[in-house]
């Protein structure tokens, strides 16, 4: 099923319309984003295809460029991106204009047919291909932000910060170890050369002094802070 349907007339915005779709494409799933020329089945009836798509989606983004306020059909009842914006209008699906290339301006209500005329008041998004990576970018966390489906197979999505890992730094045992991090998992081992801290629930802070092993309970929220001193030599070594 579609989230997002994409509006676009053919001879105004079609290479954005790919580019648009191609990016959201990978970043959220083939199935996800509807563009007729590819999503439309052969042997499919398009107006029945295209309608029952819009209808399914979540966010339909209506692609203006430079000619789309100039084209003709935009005045006749059956053309087809007017019916398409109509129908999320309808449906109560969020429409969001897209203004392809830095000079394309919003629509405004007396530009519009009465049918389109709430497209003036829509919040806009910007693409253009000057500035495509950021402008790409912008559109699909807006997407993300306002599908909550889409949300959850981003795979741009900033990863979720594990609770459960110390970040360890080690020298050479002669010298001074510290880790420091927070720690909210039940147990965690901190091994060293000449010993392990193993750490459970507590709010302190575990310091550790010289060759050993300490076992500390509790959930530890401060940081952890290991200081190895001079370590002997075996006798072996000695020799």
């Amino acid at each position: 099923m579609p989230e997002v349907f994409i509006n676009y007339r053919t001879d105004d915005s079609e290479q954005a319309a790919t580019t648009i779709e191609g990016a959201l494409s990978t970043r959220f799933g083939t199935d996800r984003i509807y563009r007729a020329s590819k999503s439309i089945p052969p042997g499919a009836l398009f107006d029945e295809n295209l309608i029952h798509n819009v209808r399914r989606s979540g966010v339909l983004l209506a692609l203006i460029g430079p000619a789309w306020l100039d084209h003709p059909a935009l005045g006749r009842d059956g053309d087809w991106v007017r019916k398409e914006i109509q129908e999320a209008f309808l449906c109560e699906i969020r429409v969001v204009p897209v203004l392809i290339g830095r000079r394309t301006e919003r629509p405004a209500k007396d530009q519009l047919p009465k049918s389109l005329a709430r497209l003036a008041d829509c919040q806009t998004l910007r693409y253009d291909n000057q500035n495509n990576e950021y402008d790409l970018r912008q559109i699909g966390d807006t997407l993300a932000t306002l599908v909550p489906e889409l949300a959850v197979v981003d795979n741009k999505a900033p990863a979720e910060p594990d609770s459960g890992t110390v970040h360890n730094t080690a020298h050479d045992v002669h010298g001074t170890s510290v880790q420091s991090g927070t720690v909210n998992g039940d147990i965690n081992n901190i091994r060293g050369a000449h010993g392990t801290v193993h750490i459970g629930p507590s709010s302190r802070t575990v310091r550790q002094t010289g060759a050993g092993a300490n076992y500390v309970e509790g959930n530890n929220e401060n940081g952890i802070h290991q200081n190895f001193g001079a370590v002997p030599q075996d006798a072996d070594d000695e020799q």
